[in-house]
């Protein structure tokens, strides 16, 4: 299974201001994920004052946390990310959890043309998620911090380019 190999470069983040939303469920799985994003933001350049964290109790509520850092943070952060970790049960309601929150965070990115780097696991078992909270599958945390950084700065390369 392929994984995110490109960790954003020494200095990409050094002037990035990213808001993480994390959830506390799952806290042996979701704290790796968020030493690893800490870790990817630093290594990218990014200063620790420009990283801020919120807490959340669980995965459902990483949407209405992003939309508030992005009504109460000032400056407003150039990008959003979320970490959590969403396990299958005996019944279906990680599908509809997971189908709300992935449509929630695409909407409002869109909606306010700003990254939102999805953090998320959704897994069958505990031992697939912690496999990829630092495990044999790698860190989904920094992969997708990793990526939201990239994405800002692809975005922000293209508002500088000159149509031809």
């Amino acid at each position: 299974m392929p994984t995110y190999r490109h960790p954003a470069p020494s200095t990409l983040a050094r002037d990035l201001r990213i808001a993480v939303a994390i959830s506390t469920y799952h806290e042996t799985v979701t704290e790796p994920l968020a030493e690893g994003a800490t870790e990817a933001f630093l290594n990218a350049g990014g200063q620790p004052n420009n990283l801020t964290t919120m807490p959340c109790p669980g995965a459902w509520e990483l949407p209405v946390a992003v939309a508030a850092m992005h009504e109460r943070l000032r400056p407003q952060p150039d990008a959003y990310l979320v970490l959590g970790c969403v396990i299958r049960g005996e019944t279906t309601h990680d599908q509809w959890i997971n189908s709300a929150i992935c449509g929630a965070l695409a909407n409002f990115s869109v909606r306010i043309a700003t990254p939102v780097g999805l953090g998320l696991l959704t897994c069958n078992t505990m031992e697939q998620a912690m496999a990829r909270a630092g495990g044999e599958r790698g860190n989904k945390g920094s992969e997708s911090m990793s990526a939201v950084i990239e994405q800002v700065t692809a975005i922000t390369k293209f508002g500088s380019v000159v149509p031809s």
